[in-house]
């Protein structure tokens, strides 16, 4: 449990209620894998606007799960916000979609989703 991800943060907010950890766990599941496709998508067709939009979306919640690629995911989305045409993000990209994967699978397990 915890991995690829720490709920420290979440478990703050949650102030011991374990059902509000379920539900964020389980938003993490719905929304992160979804947007993450999304960013890969707007990366490979040098869509800037939406590769911003998609990595500004998702800082939050990378940065509350702790997923360890913050850096990476802001690179990604100031190469769309700057659409910084000249600069390859491929290597960060991938990073932060690796860590989006693994960490939806171990969620998947530690809550049985």
């Amino acid at each position: 449990m915890e991995e690829n991800y720490k709920l420290y943060r979440v478990r703050e907010l949650a102030d011991g209620d374990e059902d509000f950890i379920m539900a964020i766990a389980a938003a993490f599941l719905e929304e992160v894998p979804e947007d993450a496709a999304r960013l890969k998508k707007a990366v490979a067709e040098a869509d800037y606007y939406t590769t911003y939009q998609a990595a500004h979306k998702m800082k939050p919640t990378i940065d509350l799960f702790e997923l360890g690629v913050l850096d990476d995911l802001i690179t990604v989305q100031d190469w769309g916000k700057l659409e910084k045409k000249d600069e390859d993000v491929s290597k960060e990209l991938r990073t932060v979609l690796e860590a989006i994967e693994k960490t939806s699978e171990e969620i998947k397990k530690d809550f049985n989703l």
